[in-house]
């Protein structure tokens, strides 16, 4: 199992790295000068030197992805000051430490992703298994229309809806903020719960409608069939060989959404105006602060391949021949 995990995680190293690369000559190496953009209107070519030079972009961009590099892991200076490790430098728009600003929007993220996951990942199973349970039924045909329906929906749709109705109208809650759940635990449970409902709303569709054709085409399986032929009770042959069989793609597709949603839920924070690491993803874009927008990059791939390996090693665990590949 060790030297399964260091073969995955050697290969992440490798794949972060590619990434890096790749991203920062396509940022540094695009025509638009961001020197340009801060120097302003009434700009002068000694200004735009010291500019360039302060932003740590007068050399040609090889040697400014190997500044970069080091500067991850060993730190570098700056106009700015010292950047200690890990230095993804400052923020063109801002002049903000880069790494400094993902931290103060990372729990935001954090509260976002962990608040829907529950949600989403409870519901969604436990209504897969009770329509594969009743398999044909009226509930089954109930909980399968919904789940069609409702992961048709999208976030940027459902959430004004939902805000327009419950904020607005109703008055039953209060706009969606995020507030630290170690000041007020019962503010930060509350200015998410919109969020996390609208989130679970599109994603539990999706759990509900995998769970239910994994756990159908499990029941298929001849091993389920024969534990069956043994007398097994349908319940316990259910849940000890069905359930366990069908984790395999339902792992998969987890460790992909809960990765993406640690690296920022764009359209979840834009919608509700949440400062977490979507928005300001969304927000360096806008303001070509390159910088910024490598930093949350890597921050984000980082997340979604470690989660990759933890599904892998939960490939492991769920079935031991995964182990040998």
């Amino acid at each position: 199992m060790l030297r399964f995990l260091l073969r995955r995680s050697l290969g992440a190293l490798v794949i972060l790295l590619v990434i890096s690369a790749v991203t920062f000559f396509l940022f540094y190496a695009v025509p638009r000068d961001p020197a340009m953009l801060a120097c302003g209107k009434n700009c002068t070519p000694d200004a735009l030197a010291v500019i360039r030079k302060n932003m740590g972009i007068d050399e040609p961009v090889p040697v400014q992805y190997w500044h970069f590099m080091v500067g991850i892991f060993a730190g570098r200076d700056f106009a700015q000051g010292a950047c200690p490790a890990p230095c993804f430098g400052y923020s063109f728009a801002t002049q903000d430490p880069v790494w400094q600003t993902i931290l103060d929007r990372f729990p935001t993220t954090v509260s976002l992703t962990l608040g829907g996951a529950v949600v989403f990942l409870v519901v969604g199973l436990g209504a897969g298994m009770i329509a594969a349970w009743k398999r044909g039924t009226v509930v089954d045909k109930v909980f399968s229309s919904a789940s069609l329906v409702l992961s048709s929906m999208q976030i940027y749709f459902v959430g004004p809806l939902v805000l327009a109705l419950v904020v607005y109208q109703l008055d039953l809650l209060d706009q969606p903020k995020y507030v630290p759940l170690t000041e007020d635990p019962a503010g930060w449970f509350l200015g998410l719960l919109i969020p996390w409902l609208v989130v679970q709303i599109i994603f539990t569709a999706n759990y509900t409608r995998l769970s239910r054709s994994s756990l159908i085409e499990q029941l298929q399986e001849d091993h389920v069939r024969t534990a069956r032929a043994k007398g097994m009770s349908g319940r316990f042959v259910f849940f000890r060989y069905a359930w366990r069989g069908s984790l395999i793609p339902i792992v998969t597709i987890f460790g992909v959404d809960l990765g993406s949603l640690f690296g920022g839920a764009m359209i979840t924070e834009w919608t509700f105006s949440l400062p977490g690491l979507g928005t300001l993803a969304v927000d360096s874009v806008r303001n070509t602060d390159l910088p910024m927008v490598m930093g949350v990059m890597l921050f984000a791939a980082t997340f979604i391949i470690l989660f990759n390996i933890l599904v892998d090693a939960a490939y492991a665990f769920i079935d031991p021949r995964v182990r040998l590949s």
